[in-house]
């Protein structure tokens, strides 16, 4: 198997086991889909603390508005009675206004706030260290615990318009934000690898040949923006061990100039000495009697 090592920009992604074999288009859609999917489960997490802390998400045209002018315009949040949290519901006011304020109990929020970590420990970038592959069978195991954990707290469901919801239905409207500029469609997608876009239409093995006990690195970008930055030929952590190295060399130096200039002040190192003895020029002091 050949093992990528996806990057987008200077950061690292993840790890993609594939074939020699395999046509780019294909690759570039298995790839892109992690990638997005990765992406997905990151915006999940995001907005979990905010469900444990603060509810469920207020109606669109009720968000930013204070208590008052929600009473003025006559406005009523019709899911607040539908999605009550499992256990009760402790209110805890949204100061931002985004959120309708009855939170879930304490251990209700204990299982959303542990689920998110385990989800995201998933699919975090550490898993390069590790050497542990992302697959999109990764990303719907993640997927599936966050929606798991959110309707045990929440049984009825989340509203249609929280953004939660709307993520785990594929329906997120993402305009104007940043996570936008972040997702890559597949059309948009391309790989590139030793400063060559990988073409499709062709096999990967026509870039790297047919060796599949092959690793590379893959960089993923939108079409249009040109050649990506080319690798560093020295790692960051290599480049730390060879600073290190060099600082250590140069404490080593400075020791052993010291003891070289103790060595030529020393009375037993005074070529001179001999002769000064034989004339008796030693132990000479000056000064007045």
């Amino acid at each position: 198997m050949v093992l990528l090592h996806v990057k987008h920009g200077n950061e690292s992604q993840f790890l993609f086991n594939t074939t020699v074999d395999v046509t780019i288009e294909t690759l570039s859609q298995q790839v892109t889909a992690v990638y997005n999917g990765r992406l997905k489960v990151d915006r999940i997490c995001s907005e979990i603390p905010e469900l444990a802390d603060h509810g469920i998400t207020l109606p669109p045209n009720m968000q930013g508005l204070t208590c008052d002018q929600i009473i003025d315009l006559k406005l009523k949040d019709e899911w607040e009675d539908r999605c009550i949290p499992s256990g009760g519901a402790e209110f805890k006011k949204d100061e931002i206004g985004r959120r309708n304020g009855h939170a879930p109990n304490e251990k209700m929020k204990e299982v959303l706030r542990k689920t998110m970590e385990e989800a995201k420990a998933l699919i975090s970038t550490k898993q390069v260290q590790a050497n542990v592959c992302i697959t999109m069978d990764t990303v719907k195991e993640a997927l599936d615990q966050l929606r798991g954990a959110v309707m045990i707290v929440y049984p009825m469901g989340l509203p249609p318009h929280d953004p939660i919801r709307m993520d785990f239905e594929n329906q997120e409207d993402l305009t104007g934000t940043q996570a936008s500029l972040q997702v890559i469609s597949e059309e948009e997608a391309q790989l590139w690898w030793a400063s060559k876009e990988l073409q499709r239409g062709k096999k990967l093995q026509d870039y790297i040949g047919k060796n599949e006990k092959t690793k590379i690195f893959v960089k993923i970008q939108k079409r249009g923006q040109g050649a990506p930055a080319r690798e560093p030929l020295v790692s960051e952590e290599d480049q730390k061990q060879m600073m290190m190295h060099y600082y250590r060399r140069q404490e080593e130096l400075k020791k052993l100039e010291e003891a070289d200039d103790t060595y030529l002040q020393s009375d037993w190192s005074d070529r001179q000495a001999l002769k000064r003895q034989f004339q008796g020029l030693t132990n000479i002091k000056w000064g007045p009697r």
